[in-house]
Formats: structure tokens, sequence, C-alpha cells
């Protein structure tokens, strides 16, 4: 009887800590964000400052249910000790390295001196079209407009997004579901290495390296990244594949884990893939020192040209990205994500 007791209690125990909890919204009109909280906790901000400080709208900070902030703080909230590369680089987003020629993922207001003879892009924040708190989840629903010049010239491609965000105890989940339907007579997203999704990671949560890494974009421009003090770096990948560190960048994956510790315990940070996406398992852009992205609509570079794919879009056609962040204050093992995975396929369609 002790030991039935104790198994009941233990299960009791687990259906508590897996218990989703509220989710609220908070506008800020005057910082131009809405910030999400879970359990009466803050979780992140949708954060759309304008073009004069980002080039497109993020969430950001993210933190984890026991409040460990999981992405890096410059350009916006500089921390010490972490790396000031690659500017365009802020919370999570999604955008992409070339559409109709012009560069929306390297835009940013730093524009090194051999990438002002690029023609950027900007995504411009429209409006909240919907703001659902919930017992279990909220939703939040916001639009905008892909413009190209930089944002002055041209509307190329109009953007519904929708975020569900959820939470238990020690676990965070983030959906994000983004349509981009073709403004433009033509849209070709042509195929190139950096996009697609993607998350700039805490110092902490990067691969621990002993050389400065250089590395170079579509047009040739090399962005340097220097050795740091590795005193508490701990991040490392691992792949539905089974593949590990560095090794996972160029590689096919249903979902990507990046592990690491923060704070003095563990984190586990999974983006799942889904059916849906192009190109599913897509390929993933995933560097050790810190940038933790998907591409669906790039693999030439990533097959060594083996591989290519130029996705175009006629006008009122539309493409539909879907990924699921996971966030835990513990460690995912593969099983439970590949449920995760396959509860995310069923889920959302």
């Amino acid at each position: 009887m002790k030991k039935l007791f104790l198994i009941l209690s233990t299960c009791l125990a687990f259906q508590v800590s897996a218990q989703n909890q509220s989710v609220s919204f908070k506008k800020n009109d005057a910082e131009k964000k809405i910030d999400v909280l879970v359990g009466g906790k803050y979780f992140t901000s949708y954060f759309f400052p304008g073009e004069a400080i980002l080039k497109k709208a993020v969430l950001f900070p993210i933190l984890s249910a026991k409040g460990s902030t999981i992405t890096r703080g410059y350009p916006v909230a500089i921390r010490p000790g972490e790396r000031t590369d690659h500017p365009h680089h802020v919370g999570m987003w999604l955008n992409y390295e070339d559409v109709n020629g012009f560069d929306y993922w390297n835009n940013s207001n730093n524009i090194s001196d051999g990438m002002k003879s690029h023609k950027f892009g900007t995504i411009v924040h429209e409006q909240v079209v919907n703001m659902k708190p919930g017992k279990e989840k909220g939703e939040l629903a916001v639009s905008a407009t892909w413009i190209d010049s930089d944002g002055k010239g041209a509307k190329v491609l109009a953007e519904k997004t929708s975020y569900a965000f959820s939470g238990t105890s020690d676990v965070r989940v983030i959906d994000r579901i983004t349509t981009l339907t073709a403004l433009a007579e033509t849209v070709l997203f042509k195929d190139v290495k950096d996009g697609m999704f993607a998350i700039r990671v805490a110092r902490q949560l990067e691969i621990p390296s002993n050389k400065p890494d250089i590395f170079t974009d579509a047009h040739g421009v090399e962005t340097k990244v220097p050795v740091l003090d590795n005193t508490g770096v701990s991040g490392d990948y691992e792949s539905s594949e089974g593949i590990t560190g560095e090794k996972v960048w160029s590689t096919r994956a249903k979902w990507m884990n990046l592990k690491g510790v923060l704070d003095n315990h563990p984190i586990n940070i999974a983006i799942l893939d889904h059916p849906a996406n192009v190109s599913y398992p897509s390929y993933w852009h995933a560097r050790g020192y810190g940038l933790f992205a998907v591409n669906p609509l790039g693999a030439k570079v990533f097959s060594n040209g083996k591989d290519e794919r130029n996705l175009t879009l006629k006008k009122g056609e539309s493409v539909t990205f879907r990924y699921r962040t996971v966030i835990a204050d513990k460690q995912l093992t593969k099983d439970v994500l590949d449920k995760m995975q396959a509860d995310f396929a069923k889920q959302v369609k």
C-alpha cells in the first residue's frame, strides 16, 4: 500500500508540474511592446520599436520558467562578457537574406563597411490584429509589410503572424505561424544561407570555442567572431538524427535541441520543424557562437551545391512557415522531443 501511495504521489506531482499556466498580456504603447506573462511571471515581449531602432519586430528578451534570460542582450540591452557581432541577431525573429534581390536578414542600424553596398529591405510592423489571454495559452496575432529599398520602396510581401504562448512550472512554449503573401507581381526567395527562423542565444549557451571564426555571407562579406573567455559557456547541439555539436550545421533534421547550463541549472531550447513547411525536414543554420536558425529555403551552401531551392510566388500567392520553440529548465530526451514534434505536427496545420 505504501509503495502504491508513493507511485500515485509521484504521478500526481508530475501532473501538477506539467499543468499549463494562465497566459496574459500587458501592452506598453510608450515602449512599443507587448509583454507576455505566464502564470503571472514575465516570459517575453513582442517588441516593435520601429526601424529607427530595429528593422523588424522580434520577441525580446526571452526568459525560461525559472527566470533565466536565454537570449543575447546586444545590441538592445548589452550585458558584460557577451559577443557584439551580427547586430541584426536580436531575440527571436523570422526573415530572409535575398527576396527580390533585397537583404532583409542582415539589415540593422549598424551596417559594416563591407555591407554598405547591399540592397536592404525592411519589415515594418503594421498592427496588432488580436490579443487573446487564456487559462492554458495566450494568442497574439500581428501583421507586417516587407518593403524593399530599406523600407522606402515598394511593398513586396504582406505578413500575417500568429503566436501561441504557453507554459508550465518548468517549460515555456512559443508557436509561431507566419504566412507571407506576394504583393509584387513576382517574389523570388533566392536560395541563400542566411535565413529564416532564428534565435540569438545568451553567451552561456554558446558552444565553447578556442579559436576565432570568420563567416562569409552570399555577397562575400566577412564577419569576424573573436575568441572570448569560455568560463560558464556550456552549450551543445543535438539533432533528431543524432548529430551533435558544430556538426549539426548544414544538416537536415525534424528538430534541433540546444543544451546547456544557465544560472546553475540545465536549460534546453528546442526548435521543432513542421511537416507542412517547405522542404521538411529543413537544413539547420545553427552555429556554435550563438545563432540558432532553421532555413527551409536554403540548400545550395548546405549541400555543397548538390541541392538548390528557389521559391517563387506570383502576386496573391502565399507560403506559410510553422515553428514551435520549447524552452525547458531541465533536460529533454530524444524520446520526449520526438513526441513533442509529433504532437506539434498534429496540432498545427
